[in-house]
């Protein structure tokens, strides 16, 4: 017998499919946490992410991309706090399994430069 997730993850799934890249790449110079947006987007959909994880990444994410908030998101200089903090417990919860691997995607789809590593004496 396998398991199936829940009917709202896989809804919540198709959610972040249809319309998460297209806003995060709309507002990523605004957002002060869109790394850590697309690294739980693609720890989220990492087949070797367990399946409790992804759901908990999913409904953070799904809740990013959905315009309805508990602070709607076009409210200058606040309306993106309650999906900060969202992303934020969630990730809290969560750490262990975004890998640096995942941060290093997050890094190449922004546009942004990687992270070099400490040099060792």
């Amino acid at each position: 017998m396998s398991y199936q997730l829940p009917a709202n993850v896989t809804k919540n799934e198709r959610t972040v499919k249809q319309g998460f890249w297209k806003k995060l790449l709309g507002l990523a110079g605004k957002l002060p946490f869109a790394e850590e947006l697309a690294a739980a987007y693609y720890c989220a959909f990492d087949p070797a992410t367990p399946k409790a994880p992804k759901a908990m990444l999913m409904a953070a994410l799904a809740y990013f991309v959905l315009p309805f908030d508990a602070i709607p998101d076009f409210l200058a200089g606040i309306g993106y706090a309650d999906d900060a903090a969202v992303i934020a417990g969630t990730i809290a919860l969560v750490a262990k399994h975004i890998t640096p691997e995942h941060y290093a995607k997050a890094r190449a789809a922004l546009g942004l430069k990687s992270k070099e590593q400490p040099k060792e004496s």
